[in-house]
């Protein structure tokens, strides 16, 4: 599958509403939740306002000119959350676009971009169900905490 990934530009901001709601890992026999889940605050935290923090950072990736997946990080208070020096990363790429290697692909030049920044780690919080950690540990990320439901993943640069 031919796919580009680029940066993210103001007007592309918008669309991190519906990424948020696809990056919701829902387990396997479960109904997905209602699209309004994403205005909780837990969940906004992660797009409400995106680009006006000097952190907020987001590489898409498309497909035929149309945006398929977004990877972004930004400095917050999340399940992820670490200190405020290291920015927590979200991802989500389309059901029907996943397994093509966007993911990783997204997931590698960010990680690179944020290297280049001069950032020393990024953090994210995954489901143990959710088979995306494999992922995270497949572009570097290490498990350095736990609870009954999450891994709390780091990546070092």
């Amino acid at each position: 599958m031919n796919y580009r990934i680029r940066q993210a530009r103001k007007n592309d901001y918008m669309l991190l509403d519906e990424f948020i709601y696809e990056a919701i890992f829902i387990p396997e026999g479960m109904e997905a939740p209602p699209k309004s889940i994403i205005n909780q605050q837990d969940i906004q935290v992660y797009v409400s306002d995106f680009g006006k923090k000097k952190d907020d950072y987001c590489l898409l990736a498309e497909v035929d000119e149309v945006v398929v997946g977004a990877a972004w990080v930004r400095i917050m208070n999340d399940y992820g959350h670490l200190d405020s020096e290291t920015p927590s990363l979200a991802i989500s790429v389309y059901n029907e676009y996943r397994g093509h290697g966007i993911g990783t692909a997204l997931m590698e030049q960010l990680l690179i971009s944020l290297k280049e920044k001069g950032y020393k780690k990024t953090s994210l919080a995954v489901q143990k169900a959710n088979y995306a950690y494999k992922l995270y540990l497949k572009v570097g990320y290490e498990i350095v905490d736990e609870n009954e439901e999450e891994y709390i993943m780091v990546r070092y640069f």
